[in-house]
């Protein structure tokens, strides 16, 4: 996994590109919980480079939509398509998180 991130209209825009699964995701979410620690709370995880995503991936999703909710910020995810978006599909994560088809209908989501 390689994770990016950009500040774009006063969010953080995460890029992710690989997998998001048990050995990549404590990166992840250690990444996400300095960013949140440093008072970033506005958020836009990018999904269009990932092709995989587990159960550890989608539960580093929640940690960060719950640390992000303790702290009045607000989450969108862009881009998520094919094998993802059927793997959100089935665990009822379409409903739980906000999905934006780019990340510029992300940034407008949560702005």
């Amino acid at each position: 996994m390689d994770l990016q991130t950009k500040k774009e209209n006063n969010a953080i825009v995460v890029t992710i590109s690989g997998r998001l699964d048990a050995v990549t995701t404590p990166e992840y979410e250690k990444k996400i919980r300095e960013l949140i620690d440093s008072g970033d709370i506005y958020f836009v995880v990018d999904f269009d480079q990932v092709d995989y995503i587990s159960s550890a991936g989608l539960r580093g999703l929640l940690l960060m939509a719950k640390l992000l909710n303790a702290k009045g910020g607000r989450l969108c995810l862009a881009n998520v398509k094919g094998n993802v978006r059927s793997v959100f599909g089935m665990c009822g994560f379409n409903t739980v998180f906000k999905i934006g088809n780019s990340v510029a209908e992300a940034l407008a989501v949560i702005a």
